[in-house]
């Protein structure tokens, strides 16, 4: 079917999963300078424009260092509502119908805001947003570039929550912080049965090998990022072979190292691989995940077939049940019926 087909009205109906999203990075101006005065926060910014001027980055390392001090206007449970609840609203608009959202409590808890304000907070917009017809889980992360004590102390504190999340994961600076580093609280957090994931971030130093320990030492279920996998055809067919899924996120990649990853994306899709789409930090790229896959879509002249295999298969490598499963991926087929 020819390109033109792939029109932003189609993408932006389809209904979608996203699996790669940081509540932190959907942080708009307009809420961090509200929770800023809300909160006697001076963050260095009187008006929206001075924060949107803020959102300047150009590499990995530049974005973490607007990207941290950002999160201190967020002190309270219900602020952490208010974020979460933002972002799903805003999912609505996208059709998302259900979404994995990663967080990090050691950017809260390392300033005294106590952890069980971040996942109470973020736990009660989840479950306000099945209200509105967004189904919600929580993944939380630790940040790699702190100790490995510091990942075990946050893992064993939030268990009392731990019906409130889902899945464990591993963010932030990949410098010097490579998977095998976390292997002890990673081994603990799927003995005690949670789902793993790992961001392998792209073009990192060291990048196939982080990507080799997170697949054989680690035993992930899922790689974020990861599309320099490509390097290492064996590692392809390893991830193939086990239907281990990518959650990519084509417009960050454009802004931390002027690539998309477009060429690798569609090459791992057309080999089978469940590569997905997602958004990433949208208040920072000022993309959400309809506007990834359209971006995608017009710069690489995606089919319409491969739109709607990447959007099923965030579905189907979703963390929730074959029953879900298939009542999602049967509203994708109903929506591109409809539309033809």
């Amino acid at each position: 079917m020819p390109q033109s087909k792939v029109t932003k009205e189609f993408i932006y109906g389809l209904p979608k999963a996203e699996l790669h999203l940081h509540l932190e990075g959907t942080l708009e101006p307009e809420l961090k300078l509200h929770l800023a005065q809300k909160n006697n926060i001076d963050i260095g910014q009187h008006t929206i424009e001075e924060v949107k001027a803020a959102y300047q980055f150009d590499s990995l390392t530049s974005f973490l260092k607007v990207y941290y001090p950002a999160m201190n206007v967020l002190q309270h449970t219900e602020d952490f509502c208010t974020l979460a609840l933002d972002y799903l609203k805003k999912a609505k608009e996208h059709n998302i119908k259900y979404a994995e959202l990663f967080f990090d409590p050691q950017a809260h808890t390392s300033r005294g805001v106590p952890i069980e304000a971040v996942i109470n907070g973020y736990y009660e917009a989840a479950q306000q947003a099945r209200e509105f017809g967004v189904e919600a889980n929580l993944i939380m992360c630790f940040l790699r570039d702190m100790s490995a004590e510091s990942a075990m102390e946050t893992y064993l504190a939030a268990l009392p929550y731990r019906s409130k999340f889902i899945g464990i994961g591993l963010d932030s600076d990949e410098r010097d912080n490579p998977p095998q580093k976390f292997a002890q609280v990673f081994a603990l957090a799927k003995k005690d049965g949670f789902h793993i994931t790992m961001h392998c971030d792209i073009d990192q130093e060291g990048s196939i090998e982080h990507i080799r320990q997170a697949l054989m030492d680690i035993s992930v279920d899922r790689l974020d990022h990861g599309t320099n996998i490509v390097e290492d055809p064996s590692l392809v067919a390893y991830i193939k072979e086990k239907k281990i899924g990518l959650t990519c996120c084509p417009v960050s990649n454009s802004f931390v190292v002027d690539d998309m990853k477009g060429k690798e994306i569609l090459e791992l899709l057309h080999q089978g691989i469940q590569v997905t789409v997602n958004s990433d930090d949208p208040a920072y790229f000022q993309s959400y995940i309809s506007d990834d896959l359209y971006s995608l879509a017009e710069a690489y002249e995606l089919s319409r077939e491969d739109v709607i295999q990447i959007v099923k298969n965030a579905f189907s490598i979703s963390w929730i049940s074959e029953e879900k499963k298939n009542g999602y991926l049967k509203m994708v087929d109903e929506y591109v019926a409809s539309f033809e």
